[in-house]
């Protein structure tokens, strides 16, 4: 028996970088029948942008609060800003000459809802979950219509 509720598997990609992007989130109940797939995709936005945006919607569509989530994501940016907590001092200085600052704040507020843990994986090493988070990612910025990723699109100061 796991020690977690849920599962989420997330990626990002971005055709060029920046260019257009997407997400790929796959959600697992643990013990339960239950998996989700989200994707989105945006005009023009980084790879770390997508990735991060990833983890961000996929803790928003939680529904209940303290659950344990287990997050496995390729991004070492992502994982490793969490897990060897520079994301706090980062924080604490106020984002001062960091990017994605309007995402980090984002992750920070649903973050502090649950009780989450990061794994790194590899990325494209037939991890099956995260294989398919890469194509829904891909798939996603490929897609007619893409929205506007605005914190990249907005000079922080119109935040």
């Amino acid at each position: 028996m796991s020690n977690f509720d849920v599962y989420v598997y997330t990626d990002g990609a971005c055709r060029g970088n920046p260019g257009p992007g997407g997400y790929g989130i796959i959600m697992e109940w643990v013990g339960k029948p239950y998996v989700k797939e989200f994707s989105e995709g945006f005009k023009k936005t980084t790879n770390n942008r997508m990735e991060l945006l990833a983890v961000i919607e996929a803790l928003k569509k939680l529904k209940q609060t303290n659950l344990k989530v287990k997050i496995f994501t390729d991004s070492k940016y992502v994982a490793d800003a969490v897990e060897k907590k520079w994301v706090f001092n980062w924080e604490r200085t106020h984002f001062k000459g960091k990017k994605n600052e309007d995402l980090w704040i984002s992750f920070l507020r649903e973050y502090r809802k649950q009780k989450v843990s990061f794994q790194w994986i590899k990325g494209h090493n037939q991890h099956p979950q995260n294989e398919r988070c890469d194509q829904l990612a891909v798939a996603a910025s490929k897609k007619e219509k893409l929205y506007l990723d605005e914190g990249f699109e907005k000079p922080p100061s119109l935040l």
